[in-house]
């Protein structure tokens, strides 16, 4: 599997991010926001945490706008996999591949902490390695992870089944405790919580695990 890690100024995630991707048997390539396209035969397309261009103007609205979002855009539209991890949500959301919007935490401070986050559909290529239902702990580091979407589009995502994850005590406020969802042919992922720092012994869990696991090993069978 062939995966790409874009790069931002203000990336902080996007080596976290490759180390959990190659640790899965990836072969992966970091890409600067300027490229206007991704490497040869990309599979899978990681947008990582951070502060992208120093969260001015709305989080992940600059970063949206950068040369190689087109790119990323294009490839999701072929049916590619997405994976946006926090401010990567919050640019998958600014680009239109997302429904909804992050805002600033309900509490109007920076949360860093490990959450509950329940798994609310195993029946995707990001969440098949875990059972509808289970409770992961997974870190959250952010100060604009407040999910927020009209009732008819929560209505929606709700319906078909496109809620992966919940969080199961809300930190920031988000509608219907929603903590990640997924784009129409489910291909798209965008989520709050870290996965990439629960992949490894010495992160003190190792729940997300599974989640670079199972993309890797689906991709490579497909």
């Amino acid at each position: 599997m062939k995966a790409a890690v874009i790069v931002f100024p203000g990336s902080n995630c996007d080596r976290d991010m490759a180390v959990a991707l190659r640790a899965a048997g990836a072969d992966v390539s970091m890409v600067w926001h300027k490229d206007v396209d991704l490497p040869s035969g990309t599979d899978f397309v990681a947008v990582p945490g951070g502060f992208s261009f120093g969260d001015y103007l709305r989080c992940g609205a600059i970063a949206a706008k950068s040369p190689i979002c087109k790119a990323v855009v294009d490839h999701a539209n072929r049916g590619g996999y997405v994976l946006g991890v926090c401010n990567g949500f919050q640019v998958l959301t600014e680009t239109g591949l997302l429904p909804g919007v992050l805002m600033r935490n309900a509490g109007l401070k920076y949360i860093c902490k490990h959450i509950g986050l329940r798994v609310v559909t195993s029946q995707s290529i990001f969440t098949e390695g875990y059972n509808a239902g289970d409770i992961l702990s997974i870190p959250i580091a952010h100060h604009d992870g407040n999910y927020f979407a009209d009732t008819d589009q929560v209505k929606a995502l709700q319906d078909q089944d496109r809620v992966a994850f919940t969080y199961t005590d809300n930190p920031n406020g988000s509608v219907s405790d929603i903590a990640g969802i997924l784009s129409e042919n489910r291909r798209v992922l965008g989520m709050m919580p870290h996965p990439e720092r629960a992949a490894d012994d010495g992160h003190g869990g190792t729940d997300g695990k599974a989640m670079f696991r199972t993309i890797f090993q689906t991709v490579v069978a497909a």
